[in-house]
């Protein structure tokens, strides 16, 4: 049953600048999928991707990683279709261009040790910007990588915010689904 949230007020956003969002996060997962930072959206409800215009609840279950289409507040159910959500910076912003690249450096680090911990097979970064910037790859492209990070294969995908016109819902859909046959 989808849990119902309440749109935090104007006041509770700006209030939520520079908090953290709790990865979802359990060993052995098959996927990883690593943000690039929580919204003030996010930040406001305590859940990834909540902001209502993003589509990543939509695109994961349409791709066929999840049954019915989870609301962020259900992000938890993650766990046991062996999924989980981090990011490359844990405080929220109200755009990714607020980020500092020794941040995104940093963060980069971060997510070394979590992989090392958690050992995903799958380390999928939501935004190709954000893995150039942070994994020092400025020529990366949408899909799977060449060298692993860790004991994990790497994935960059789309960034699924409803501001990233590059990318309809469709081909977000398509480019998922070819992970989720990979992480199979």
């Amino acid at each position: 049953m989808r849990e119902k949230s309440s749109t935090p007020s104007r006041t509770a956003l700006l209030a939520a600048r520079d908090k953290t969002v709790p990865d979802v996060i359990a060993p052995q997962l098959r996927v990883l999928f690593c943000g690039i930072n929580p919204g003030l959206y996010s930040g406001a409800t305590s859940h990834h991707f909540a902001r209502p215009g993003n589509r990543f609840w939509p695109v994961l279950h349409q791709a066929g990683f999840t049954e019915s289409q989870l609301a962020p507040a259900e992000e938890r159910t993650l766990l046991q279709h062996g999924l989980g959500i981090t990011n490359l910076v844990t405080r929220t912003t109200a755009a990714a261009d607020e980020l500092a690249k020794d941040e995104l450096a940093a963060g980069y680090e971060t997510l070394r040790k979590k992989v090392r911990k958690y050992e995903p097979r799958i380390v999928a970064v939501l935004g190709v910007g954000a893995y150039r910037a942070a994994f020092g790859k400025p020529k990366a492209v949408i899909g799977p990588q060449q060298e692993s990070f860790e004991t994990a294969a790497v994935w960059v995908l789309p960034n699924p915010s409803g501001l990233n016109a590059h990318y309809q819902l469709g081909d977000l859909v398509r480019v998922f689904r070819m992970l989720r046959s990979a992480a199979s």
